[in-house]
């Protein structure tokens, strides 16, 4: 049975998808700087790794067919944060996944990753940091999938979503739940082909509109 890697598990976006696959009955290995963020998850299918992704991770990826990248070094910290973790960790997760002949790395970026010039003010470093841990993972030469999911929200999951962004600015955005959602269906659907794509609440199920 396969086996998938979330570095940064205990993080929103991390933490639901974690219990998301566990539900599902898929074998997981959560990586956390401090366990006990997931001390609530009790489950057969889950193993979790205790490291800090400043450091040495490689051997997490051992056994794991896939990874998730779902890690971020938050709003309240500073640029070298950003590049710490959301440039230098994940450029390094690629770098693991590669030596260890991952078959899937699944790269949760932001909308606006494409292009940061086209943003200016003080989100424009983590843009950055993400457009380049993306163009790392695509010359990885790894079989990937990088979403790119618009201004994050509490809202319960609806589970409808869109790949198109809206024409009104308002409605461009997606919950933490839905993405979550979208990534357990990706995770227990590996494509054969990469992909890119920019994710928003909808009015599509998951399934059709992630294809």
């Amino acid at each position: 049975m396969s086996k998938t890697l979330i570095i940064g598990a205990s993080g929103k976006i991390g933490k639901m998808t974690t219990e998301l696959l566990l539900k599902n009955e898929q074998n997981v290995v959560a990586l956390v700087r401090d366990k006990n963020k997931l001390s609530d998850l009790k489950s057969p299918f889950l193993s979790i790794v205790e490291q800090d992704l400043e450091g040495d991770f490689c051997n997490a990826l051992k056994g794991c067919d896939q990874v998730i990248f779902a890690a971020g070094s938050g709003g309240s910290t500073g640029d070298d944060k950003t590049v710490l973790i959301d440039l230098w960790a994940a450029t390094k997760a690629a770098n693991y996944a590669r030596e260890h002949s991952t078959k899937h790395f699944i790269m949760v970026s932001s909308i606006g990753a494409d292009d940061p010039d086209s943003i200016d003010g003080d989100l424009k470093p983590y843009l950055v940091a993400k457009h380049m841990a993306d163009e790392h993972l695509i010359n990885s030469g790894l079989n990937y999938t990088i979403i790119r999911p618009a201004t994050l929200t509490d809202e319960k999951a609806s589970l409808a979503v869109t790949t198109e962004r809206p024409k009104d600015s308002d409605k461009a955005k997606i919950s933490r739940e839905n993405v979550a959602n979208a990534l357990l269906h990706i995770a227990t659907n590996s494509p054969n082909s990469n992909r890119i794509f920019e994710l928003f609440d909808g009015d599509k199920p998951i399934k059709s509109a992630v294809k």
